[in-house]
């Protein structure tokens, strides 16, 4: 039964209490549809967000399926960015630990990945022009970490050996978090184009992650594009993927 009081993530509404039944029906349908569209829950196959300028307000949020503490990651996307300087690609923060898990691209230097506060870099003289499929694992058995660009390994390296990363997290993607679900810097801000965001809770093997990157999807229990939940904020758009169509199957 609907109560008469509904709290979202913005209001409070009250349903005024001499409202017919059928109102109130109606109420609670409409209170529905507002908490369904706070995350958009959707098959994002073949579409990227599009963040088309610099903004310290432009981005996405995204849900994780799990909520579990994390002992593995593997996290896999496609990002195209044109811009001269450095820029953040997925931002996954703690109340604890705002770049929990950070991928960031640095002018001059390359990408480093980031658990639990400290990072790691793989150097790298120049971002590509064209999309680059990305995919970061980290396990804390051994702190071992991979970077694999279009199917292709970096050599790995070791950081945070032993840590657990924590729970409840702001994920953003166009955005580096300087506090949790904030703290923006329009210097940091991607523009461009991110898609095929896939987060598992274990690191996928060598073979399973050139299958991701011509097209296979191993079930991904964190994030999964093909189930996404998320927010947009600001100037973002969904558009039409630039790289390469698959129609490859879910394993």
């Amino acid at each position: 039964m609907c109560q008469d009081y509904r709290q979202s993530s913005v209001l409070l509404v009250r349903i005024p209490a001499e409202s017919t039944a059928m109102e109130k029906l109606l109420w609670c349908l409409l209170i529905t549809i507002s908490f369904s569209q706070a995350f958009g829950h959707e098959d994002m196959s073949k579409q990227a967000f599009v963040f088309p300028g610099v903004s310290a307000t432009a981005y996405v949020s995204l849900e994780a399926e799990s909520k579990k503490p994390l002992e593995a990651f593997t996290v896999c996307l496609y990002a195209h960015a044109d811009v001269s300087r450095s820029f953040s690609i997925f931002s996954y923060a703690t109340k604890t630990s705002f770049n929990e898990i950070l991928l960031f691209w640095t002018r001059g230097q390359g990408f480093s990945i980031a658990v639990g506060g400290p990072e790691i870099l793989f150097s790298a003289s120049e971002i590509p022009e064209v999309p680059t499929h990305i995919c970061a694992t980290w396990e804390s058995a051994t702190g071992i970490v991979e970077l694999w660009l279009d199917g292709k390994p970096r050599v790995r390296k070791s950081l945070q050996k032993g840590y657990i990363v924590g729970t409840n997290a702001s994920i953003i993607l166009g955005q580096e978090q300087d506090s949790y679900g904030g703290g923006f810097d329009a210097n940091q801000s991607l523009v461009g184009d991110i898609g095929d965001v896939n987060m598992w809770d274990f690191v996928l093997s060598p073979e399973q992650i050139n299958a991701v990157y011509v097209g296979r999807v191993f079930s991904p229990n964190v994030l999964n594009w093909r189930a996404l939940k998320y927010e947009t904020h600001g100037d973002v758009f969904i558009k039409p993927q630039l790289w390469p169509l698959t129609d490859c199957c879910e394993s």
